[in-house]
């Protein structure tokens, strides 16, 4: 449809009308000669390649004829152009064979409503209470979920967010998750918690401090793990956690190796013998708690238990980063002194144990309603036959995993797609790619679009309703 020189783009429900030249809204359509056509071209993927790795651009141009091996391309759904209206067939509905199979991908570009990220963020810290709002731009766009074994859990997005609140939570929600899915860095702040720099595969950044390392576990399971290498070179050991501290003479692990008592005593709930929960409130300091000083969680020695003067005690955390040894004085008090060179390698070796403090973004998506009208006649056996395993569910080339239960529900690591895999429509909602593979047969006893259906070759040669413009990129992601 025109209007002057503009031309209407149906790709979305917003239906803009575009220049001449101009993009849409999304910045994804153009108006090309009067046409609409996908700014950025279909990426074919070649397995037989490192993932990154360019080869040569099917540009309808340059491309020789040259038949390639259906096998080791993927025609994926990046650049592949929507559906919408979702009755009519995906942009590119491929066959090619494989190991033998003949085997159909339907390749489109999924415009998701209801999304979101998971995102796991390595950290001892706290950074907010449990269900406190997480902000961007000043906007609720998730929540903080559980802590997870040395990680902080947060679900951002979903449609209350993307379309339940005012504009401008839509459009922070929209901006952050698509920032977040293409592996841009994003400042999150946590209500009445820590302001948080989120990047996949970065280490997050909690108050302008870069987290360096993961925990190597809680109090307990570090004094499991190194009981036995601290016997003889001091006299106690208190691994401040937050969520459960230990105590070497009292636990399990220090009684196997024949741990004298010590006459300590803790200020917190003690749960079973040497492990204490709420020890302190949960903070950016030792172990994940508040304090700064160790030695306030400790109540008076109890000499009649095994306390006397000369008696050495380490405290550290479960990460290594914070560590300091005292000596009883003569009034049994706790005082702190140079910390001997045997015991430094101890404390290096909790160190040692920790993996670095990374970020993790997963996508988590629905790929449902009308959506699937794209790829049958009949939704629901769609629906079936991924459930069934009949049916593998790619993003870009990589496996998704698929959520149990109804629906095409899925959830996939974004650093394992290509690179600036989302876009977005001004809905707001985000846009990624997605793709169905089967074999040919299945596809056609599912009431699948067998009219549309084109070889490989057909489709480098032609190109689709979007354009024609094809470039390759690196292996198949999961494959």
């Amino acid at each position: 449809m025109a209007s002057g020189d503009k031309i209407r783009c149906d790709a979305c429900p917003v239906m803009c009308y575009v220049a001449e030249g101009r993009t849409g809204a999304c910045d994804r359509y153009a108006n090309e000669g009067g046409r609409i056509v996908r700014c950025d071209p279909v990426t074919v993927l070649d397995r037989r390649l490192e993932k990154g790795e360019e080869v040569r651009p099917f540009l309808q141009q340059d491309w020789d004829g040259e038949l390639i091996a259906g096998s080791d391309l993927f025609v994926s759904g990046l650049g592949a152009g929507t559906t919408y209206p979702d009755f009519k067939p995906a942009p590119f509905i491929v066959s090619r064979e494989v190991e033998g199979v003949d085997t159909v991908t339907v390749v489109t570009e999924a415009i998701y409503s209801y999304c979101g990220a998971k995102v796991k963020i390595d950290t001892d810290r706290h950074l907010g209470d449990e269900c406190a709002r997480v902000l961007a731009k000043g906007e609720p766009i998730g929540h903080v979920t559980t802590g997870e074994y040395g990680s902080q859990m947060l679900s951002l997005g979903g449609v209350d967010h993307l379309t339940g609140g005012s504009k401008a939570e839509g459009r922070a929600t929209c901006d952050t998750l698509m920032a977040l899915c293409n592996g841009a860095a994003v400042e999150l702040q946590i209500e009445g918690g820590s302001s948080v720099v989120v990047q996949a595969g970065q280490p997050p950044i909690v108050d302008g401090v870069p987290e360096v390392r993961m925990r190597v576990g809680c109090g307990s399971a570090t004094i499991g793990m190194f009981a036995s290498q601290w016997q003889g070179l001091v006299d106690e050991v208190v691994v401040v956690d937050d969520h459960i501290t230990g105590v070497v003479s009292e636990h399990q692990a220090g009684k196997v190796i024949g741990w004298p008592d010590t006459g300590i005593r803790i200020q917190g709930r003690r749960s079973t013998p040497g492990r204490y929960f709420q020890v302190a409130e949960p903070g950016l300091g030792w172990g994940g708690t508040d304090i700064t000083d160790p030695l306030s969680i400790l109540g008076p020695w109890q000499a009649r238990k095994g306390a006397r003067p000369g008696l050495s005690v380490l405290m550290v955390s479960t990460t290594g980063e914070h560590a300091d040894y005292f000596v009883l004085d003569e009034d049994l008090v706790p005082q702190r002194r140079e910390m001997p060179e045997a015991l430094r390698p101890s404390v290096d070796l909790i160190a040692e144990n920790c993996e670095p403090a990374l970020c993790t973004v997963m996508f988590c998506a629905g790929a449902g309603g009308s959506l699937r009208s794209g790829v049958t006649r009949n939704p629901v056996r769609l629906t079936r036959a991924v459930h069934a395993g009949e049916v593998k569910v790619t993003l870009g080339g990589a496996e998704a995993f698929l959520w149990p239960g109804g629906g095409i529900t899925v959830m996939l690591d974004v650093l394992d797609m290509p690179a600036q895999s989302f876009g977005y429509v001004p809905t707001p909602a985000l846009v990624a790619p997605l793709e169905f593979t089967m074999a040919r047969d299945l596809y056609l006893a599912l009431g699948g679009h067998g009219g549309a259906i084109r070889s490989l070759h057909e489709v480098l040669s032609e190109g689709g309703e979007y354009g024609d413009s094809f470039r390759a990129l690196g292996r198949v992601g999961g494959e």
